[in-house]
């Protein structure tokens, strides 16, 4: 667990406010907002290394919550390797605990690179962890995820059911986050596979400059949504990033232990759905594998209990009469053009849920009904 603390400098409050007053979203002027991030290693800030460790698109966010004058109290609790049900069991108490005003909630990636993943579990997890952050006041943050089995660049037999498990994953994330009330940032629509540089050596997370990106998408997000914010985070980092020789020791130090981990646990599972995939494929079958996982995704969705927040216009859920959602453009491009965009990930609103849902396989992924795309509103 990685604290940052910024303190009011002393110089004054929030432009038209009384020092001390209670502004709409239950802070009291002149303290420092109260930020805490829940996730996984991509939250942790893994592939933006810096002296003592990670730093990461949260860190970099944390130091523009706020104007100069108020200050941001930051608590990182993120863990690399956490499943959706460890932000329940383990940071959900301790984020609670800190009463924030903002809370990001970016994970799922892990769930999906297990043999035993379950979309149902991931959806009562992600709908636990927002609910609870939304009805103690926060602003809660999320992101879709792009599909790790493009960026590792995996053969198509074993691609193709992760590819399902994440569209799972994002079909359930943009779901709850209209529920929630979440500001959304569609992390999943930049062009991971094709420019390079915005990922880091194991090329599963993002690089400095991919983290900056993400860290500047929810700013704009929040400044659109006129919340009082400090400058935006810069563009690119300003340090040089890492040379070979420093990709060639992570990889061979903590990504050894991680492509061990994931060969005894995923791999032998990977194998078995690449079988029932392929063998789906050749009876001409494969429309049933994304039925079955249509009807799972929309089953965990439609059954979730409703939800029991404040007036859905009170301001300390929201920061504005919607929550918004972004779709990041195109990062600046190094060296020639690729000539080849990412794909634009499904994205669902809730009514829409009842039209079949997402596409997948026995409970293990799902994307939006029929091959359509919605959006969801803000």
């Amino acid at each position: 667990m990685n604290t940052i603390a910024a303190v009011d400098d002393g110089g004054g409050t929030v432009p038209g406010t009384a020092r001390g007053a209670t502004r709409p979203d239950g802070r009291r002027t002149g303290e420092p907002v109260r930020f805490v991030a829940l996730g996984d290693s991509l939250t942790e800030g893994i592939g933006d290394p810096i002296a003592d460790g990670w730093r990461g698109w949260a860190a970099l966010l944390a130091r523009s919550l706020a104007p100069p004058q108020t200050g941001v109290g930051f608590t990182n609790l993120a863990r690399s390797g956490a499943l959706t049900t460890d932000l329940t069991t383990e940071q959900l108490p301790s984020a609670l605990a800190l009463r924030p005003q903002v809370a990001a909630v970016v994970a799922g990636g892990n769930d999906t690179l297990r043999s035993g993943f379950d979309v149902e579990r991931t959806t009562l997890a992600l709908d636990t962890v927002l609910g609870r952050l939304t009805d103690s006041g926060a602003l809660v943050l999320t992101a879709c995820l792009p599909d790790p089995g493009a960026l590792l660049r995996l053969p198509r037999p074993l691609a193709r059911p992760l590819a399902r498990r994440m569209r799972a994953v994002n079909t359930v994330v943009h779901a709850l986050s209209v529920r929630h009330r979440a500001v959304h940032l569609h992390v999943a629509e930049l062009p991971w596979a094709t420019e390079r540089h915005l990922l880091s050596a194991d090329r599963l997370h993002p690089s400095a400059e991919g983290h900056h990106l993400i860290a500047r998408g929810f700013h704009d997000l929040l400044a659109t949504a006129g919340r009082p914010l400090g400058p935006a985070p810069v563009p690119e980092p300003t340090e040089p990033p890492p040379g070979t020789l420093a990709d060639l020791w992570w990889m061979a130090t903590r990504g050894t232990r991680w492509v061990v981990d994931r060969s005894t646990d995923l791999l032998p599972g990977l194998v078995a759905l690449a079988a029932v995939d392929g063998y789906a494929r050749l009876r001409g079958t494969t429309d049933h594998q994304d039925a079955r996982m249509a009807r799972a995704t929309t089953t965990a969705l439609t059954t979730l209990p409703h939800p029991t927040h404040e007036n859905p216009t009170s301001p300390r859920h929201t920061p504005g009469p919607e929550s918004p959602t972004r779709r990041l453009p195109a990062p600046r491009r190094r060296g020639p053009p690729t000539g080849t965009r990412a794909p634009r990930p499904d994205v669902v609103t809730r009514d829409r849920l009842d039209e079949g849902g997402a596409d997948g396989g026995g409970g293990l992924g799902a994307g939006v009904a029929g091959g359509g795309r919605g959006a969801v509103p803000g």
